[in-house]
């Protein structure tokens, strides 16, 4: 079996799929490892450590693409590269699926195998292969340094010589992976910290940590498919903004973490609530890739509104190349254990549910009935 690591080709991604500790892991394994000539060369992994450690630096891209088993990928993969792809190769990567739907039909097309690791299951067996929650704990690290470098104010309380200095207030929508990290961090510099989430069952977590649980009681399932927050109605939606806008006035950085796989983000912030907020607070905007759970993000810009700073950031994994590749890369390590038998053959077990939830595509079909629903939405819109 070959596995190719391949070069990330956008301008704004730095990782790199497998690194070199983990891949010297599956070259003892009996795995033969390539990677393209410098695709760790942005999160600080050269050519000359991967070849330490057993894996093979291929300079010719085509040849690469062309005879792996196997091509390990981030994300944002692009239509064009698909023709790069060898018929029935296998393709592991962050897809997109549900927003992109027509990559999927043309690795379809291509007679690709490709799994998306956006659709691993969210089970206690599959948390070692979750790289949608390795990744947003790095994104909710980083957020909170964000708003602490961007605010024009301390974060810990200070008992100086010139007198006390309060602790900043923080606010944190949605207390899922990202969330509970920024909950945490923010703690840890030594913030006031509240959080609201629509799925009071995360109440405790948010208070073990620390911070005060915003409690907006609604009347509608708020839970989706996979433990992820459920898109809610209008009605909930303005009721949820009305509770939360007497919290956002009184913060000094608000963050936002709300989003629906496949939609659009979720308003939790509107222009009027930011008017309303201290001249010098700052709203860090991790949905902004999605349009953002403030109105008045614009994605991968600052803004400065009302005397408010909006920072709408985009890929932050990115912006922290070396941890971001390393457990990213375990993630795929552990999926590749259920691919693989001892011998190091190559083996898809479609009756094991994380092969099952996370193949998107096989044998020229779309597997996955969300990809279809949401290609078909698509297609009529």
């Amino acid at each position: 079996m070959k596995i190719a690591i391949a070069k990330e080709i956008q301008v704004d991604e730095r990782r790199v799929a497998l690194v070199p500790e983990v891949a010297a892991k599956l070259v003892k394994q009996g795995i033969e490892v390539w990677v393209e000539a410098g695709a760790g060369e942005r999160a600080f992994f050269s050519d000359a450590t991967y070849e330490e450690v057993g894996v093979k630096v291929i300079g010719d891209t085509a040849t690469l693409w062309r005879d792996a088993d196997i091509v390990l990928k981030v994300g944002n993969f692009e239509e064009s590269e698909v023709d790069k792809l060898r018929e029935g190769s296998i393709l592991i990567a962050f897809l997109n699926p549900l927003g992109d739907p027509g990559l999927v039909q043309k690795l379809s097309e291509r007679k690709v195998t490709a799994f998306s690791m956006e659709m691993i299951p969210r089970t206690s067996r599959a948390q070692s292969m979750d790289a949608l929650s390795s990744q947003a704990n790095l994104a909710g690290y980083k957020s909170v340094l964000i708003a602490a470098a961007t605010l024009p104010k301390y974060f810990p309380m200070l008992t100086t010589a010139a007198g006390t200095i309060r602790p900043a207030k923080v606010l944190v929508m949605g207390a899922g992976v990202a969330g509970l990290q920024a909950i945490a961090t923010a703690r840890r510099l030594g913030a006031v910290v509240e959080a609201f989430d629509i799925r009071p069952e995360v109440k405790e977590q948010v208070q073990s940590l620390g911070a005060k649980f915003v409690d907006v009681t609604l009347e509608e399932d708020t839970v989706a498919e996979g433990g992820y927050a459920k898109e809610l109605s209008e009605k909930a939606k303005q009721h949820t903004r009305e509770v939360l806008t007497a919290h956002v006035a009184a913060s000094d950085v608000v963050i936002t973490t709300a989003q629906v796989p496949g939609r659009k983000a979720p308003i939790l912030v509107t222009e009027e609530m930011v008017t309303q907020m201290k001249p010098g607070a700052v709203v860090v905007d991790l949905a902004a890739s999605q349009g953002g759970n403030c109105e008045c993000t614009e994605a991968g810009k600052d803004v400065l509104k009302h005397g408010v700073t909006i920072v709408g950031p985009i890929n932050l994994p990115s912006s922290m190349p070396v941890h971001a590749s390393e457990v990213y890369a375990k993630n795929l390590s552990a999926l590749l254990k259920l691919m693989a038998t001892t011998e190091g053959e190559l083996t898809l077990n479609f009756e094991d549910d994380i092969i099952d939830g996370a193949c998107v595509t096989h044998n020229g079909e779309i597997r996955s009935q969300r990809v279809k629903d949401a290609l078909g939405v698509a297609v009529t819109q």
